[in-house]
């Protein structure tokens, strides 16, 4: 990932939109939403894209510009639209294991990880959900949805895909958010999703951090393209 280089001598720029763009401009509600998102994770993740503050020279960009293929108003306007994207993501990670753990291809401790992975989306879905309705919007209806569920090492493969999928889908969005609040729950859930992609990775042999120091974010449309074998009608 190309850093890119802020050059403090500038001219003055367009006032900050989103809600990163406006804690990296203001120490106060900056350092207010680290408190509220818990302190280093959240310092990593504002520094990951581009806001570690204006005493920095350099930072390194991971958010996605405004684009059609990030585009998500399908789903509502605004952070609604954005949170209800992720709860439509969180259904089909929910039916996902949901559906592992009944395939019966998985015993023991690794059964005991898929149902510790399960509830936790099964969390975020509450979560975005009451979000949603605490933002003036109704939740985006839940997909039916169907898994390839041939043998446990092709499942662990595609579980791998889908968490990894879904932190990169996180990213992607967090430049676009306005509320503070809601960046600070995306981070929180970004974050396990990202622990969740680390353990199965590794598990498959593969490297936990697959794109290296800093994680590389996914427009709308990659991801919703990806899910789209998965949904039912």
């Amino acid at each position: 990932m190309t850093p890119e280089i802020h050059d403090p001598t500038s001219e003055t720029e367009a006032p900050p939109t989103g809600a990163l763009s406006r804690l990296a401009a203001d120490p106060v509600s900056r350092k207010r939403f680290l408190t509220m998102a818990g302190g280093g994770g959240a310092a990593a993740f504002l520094a990951a894209c581009g806001s570690g503050g204006s005493s920095s020279t350099t930072s390194t960009t991971a958010t996605m510009p405004a684009s059609a293929a990030n585009d998500v108003s399908q789903f509502g306007k605004g952070d609604v639209g954005i949170v209800n994207y992720a709860l439509t993501l969180e259904y089909l990670e929910t039916a996902f294991y949901q559906d592992v753990v009944n395939s019966g291809l998985f015993k023991g401790s690794s059964l005991a990880t898929i149902k510790q992975f399960g509830e936790e989306e099964a969390e975020h879905v509450q979560a975005l959900t009451a979000a949603v309705k605490k933002l003036g919007g109704t939740p985006a209806p839940q997909p039916k949805a169907k898994f390839p569920l041939k043998d446990a090492n092709s499942v662990l493969k595609l579980a791998a895909t889908v968490e990894n999928l879904g932190a990169a889908a996180y990213l992607g969005q967090a430049g676009a958010i306005q509320s503070p609040e809601i960046l600070a729950s995306a981070l929180a859930i970004h974050t396990v999703e990202g622990r969740h992609a680390a353990a199965l990775n590794t598990l498959l042999g593969e490297s936990p951090t697959p794109d290296g120091a800093f994680a590389k974010p996914a427009e709308a449309a990659t991801v919703l393209k990806a899910v789209k074998p998965f949904i039912v009608g």
